[in-house]
């Protein structure tokens, strides 16, 4: 007579290292001392389980601890984990961008018009340059790559119903 057995109730980090085929605990040593250096084990735990449910790798930057301004840390992704996450999507159909420039050449907004499968009407979000420019470098050395990233993301959330990242 066989006996059924029950499906393994893996750990987030477990879940994780069989995706990058590595010992659990190594990732997690690895983790702590690098991409999410300074997280508790439960923001670690918020970040892996983030990561999971996305697809996103920690180790390329697709995700990352970002300091809390009242302190510990925040799941954030980056402009490559946006990308990665839309280009696996299903009904990803492509997406182009528009920008509004002012009389000297500096961005005033830029537009993304995501096309999603099954819709007759593509998603169109406009970010503007007033509303999300920060003081950082890349912000004074690249204003509308910036905007464009601004526009990718708040678009790819829109037209795929992304929240909580």
């Amino acid at each position: 007579m066989s006996k059924l057995t029950e499906p393994e109730n893996k750990s987030a980090l477990a879940l994780m290292a069989t995706r990058f085929n590595v010992e659990p605990q190594k990732l997690h040593t690895t983790l702590k001392a690098t991409v999410f250096k300074g997280a508790s084990d439960e923001e670690m735990m918020a970040l892996v389980m983030v990561a999971n449910e996305h697809g996103l790798n920690p180790l390329t930057r697709e995700i990352y601890a970002f300091p809390s301004k009242g302190g510990g840390i925040t799941p954030v992704v980056s402009v490559d984990g946006w990308t990665s996450i839309l280009n696996r999507h299903p009904n990803f159909d492509g997406i182009s961008f528009d920008y509004e420039m002012t009389a000297k050449g500096d961005p005033v907004s830029c537009t993304a018009t995501i096309h999603v499968k099954g819709r007759s009407h593509p998603v169109q979000v406009t970010e503007f340059m007033r509303e999300c420019a920060g003081n950082s470098q890349p912000w004074k050395q690249y204003p509308r790559r910036m905007l464009r990233h601004k526009a990718l993301i708040q678009g790819a959330r829109i037209a795929f119903g992304f929240s909580g990242i």
